[in-house]
Parts: C-alpha cells; structure tokens; sequence
C-alpha cells in the first residue's frame, strides 16, 4: 500500500510508511524468490517516470516485480500537494491512458513510442533498458467498480479484489474472468485476507474482540470518511471491517479453520493472496509451519 498521510487519530493510522518504489528496491535487491509489486498513483508519478522506475525494478529482482496501478481517490492526501481529485469516471479514463502508456513504453521500440490523450502527450518515448520480463512485468488494480473491472479486464493482468465474504468471492472472481474473456484475455484474481489463529476457535474470537476493543474510530473514521464516497471499491464495507485489518476479509479461527478457510477461496477462484497479519513477521513464520502443511494437504498449495 501507498500512503502519503495517515488518518489521525491517536494511532494515526499509515501515517508512517515506506514509499513503495525504492522500498521495493531494497527488498528485491536482497531476496532471491518473492514476488514484489509496487503501487504508483496515477496523480503523482508520470507514465514515463513510473515506466524506467519500474523497468529499474524489474532489472533488479530479474523479473520478480509488478505494478499495482492506483487511480487516486484521497482528497485529504493530493490535497496537501494541490491535485485535484477527478470524478470517478474521469480518473480510470486517465489510469486506462497511464497503462497503455507504460505498457507502450515497455515494448515498444526505444523512441519510436508516441501517445496523445486528454492526458498525456508522448513524442519519442524511451525507455532503456527496457524490462526483463516479457511481455512486460505484472500490472494490477485494485479497484471495484464498474470501470475498475472493466479497467482490469482490458488491460491489466492481476485484480486485486477486495472481497466482503468467503460467500462473495466466487462470483467477484467470475466476474472478473468473464470480462476479460470478452477482450481475449485471461486475468488472475487475488484476495486479501487477515488471518489470524490461535489453538481453540474461542481464543480467536477472544482475540478478534480485543482488536475491536481497541479500535482508533477516529482513523476508522476519517479513512471510511473519504474511502466510500470517492473510491467505489468498498461500498459495502463497514468501520468494523475497515479496523478488521484495513478492509481485508478476516479469517479468524484455529489453524484447521484458518486453512479449510483459505481453501474456499481457492476454490472459488482466488488464484493467489495477499496475507494481511497481526504480527506480521512472526505470524509470516507461523503461518509457513502451521497452515502451509495443512494447505499442502488440501491441495491448495503444492
């Protein structure tokens, strides 16, 4: 996640954060395996910034990082640097231009790439050298609207969905897959969700109270505040879903549950996660020891 200011309160929630670009540096220049996306906002990196950043990267973790392309809902966060937030509709015509710019970019003969737009004017392009990884690296969205999915369905390789429900995520990842099919493309889907588990199921409820007993509403608040009438991603999330590990689906439960679970989603049509965690390093530690033998057991992973 990008963040450019937090939400106040007394935790001032994302207040501190990591800017994902050079981050992204410092971690594929000393791992060897992971997979590692970045998220630009449309607003503040231009196409052609963001396109040798990227292919930078891309030299880097010889071909192990992605673009998650943001379109930019936050008055309170553009506000400090003056940009003005577009309408909706306006702000994924625009993402749509910024992708086929990068994605021309990439591609294209070095200087031989032009592109004209109410948004952007090219002449020349050059981008060199260009990335590893071809066609070109991962691009997703994270959107989930209308002209989200369309976004994503058209020109984009990964959807990053935020799903409400074990019982929703099979028809939003359909949908996903249906819409792609339309343009001849094949899409893959990826949900977020926060999990945490503790050896009897009443410990984990136990646990999930306790996170709700010390929510920052104000945060909660000013997030919520901005989120839902400006992105359209999350029109039916509530404050406890947002302070459940910042709108990702909560999985709560024992480690059987936590993996049978986490199978659901498979089969419904996740092709990958974004694990959300309390503790993150030690929970990413757990995780490998006590779900990743289970998961391996159900077929989810090899």
């Amino acid at each position: 996640m990008a963040k450019w200011k937090g939400y106040g309160g007394k935790t001032d929630y994302l207040g501190t954060s990591l800017e994902t670009m050079t981050w992204a540096g410092a971690l594929l220049a000393t791992t060897e395996r992971i997979q590692v996306f970045s998220t630009v906002h449309v607003p503040i990196f231009h196409p052609l910034v963001a396109a040798k950043m990227g292919a930078t990267l891309d030299h880097i973790g010889k071909g192990r990082w992605g673009l998650n392309v943001v379109s930019g809902w936050s008055e309170r966060e553009f506000g400090m640097m003056g940009i003005e937030v577009l309408p909706h509709t306006e702000r994924y015509e625009r993402t749509a231009a910024y992708i086929e710019i990068i994605k021309g970019l990439w591609t294209s003969e070095p200087g031989a790439f032009d592109h004209e737009s109410k948004w952007y004017r090219i002449r020349g392009g050059w981008v060199m050298p260009q990335p590893t990884r071809k066609p070109h690296p991962p691009i997703a969205n994270a959107g989930g609207s209308e002209e989200a999915r369309e976004l994503v369905a058209r020109l984009c390789d990964w959807a990053f969905i935020a799903v409400p429900s074990l019982q929703a995520s099979a028809a939003l990842s359909a949908d996903v897959y249906a819409r792609a099919a339309r343009y001849g493309r094949t899409v893959k889907c990826c949900g977020y969700p926060f999990v945490v588990w503790r050896e009897t199921e009443r410990e984990a409820n136990e646990e999930r109270r306790r996170i709700l007993e010390q929510i920052d509403r104000e945060a909660t608040e000013n997030w919520a505040r901005g989120l839902l009438p400006q992105s359209g991603s999350f029109d039916n999330f509530t404050l406890e879903m947002f302070a459940l590990g910042g709108g990702a689906l909560p999985i709560f439960g024992t480690r059987e549950q936590v993996a049978e679970n986490l199978d659901r989603l498979y089969r419904s049509g996740m092709d990958g996660v974004l694990m959300v965690f309390l503790s993150y390093y030690e929970d990413t530690l757990r995780f490998q020891r006590e779900i990743m033998p289970l998961l391996r057991q159900l077929g989810t992973i090899r």
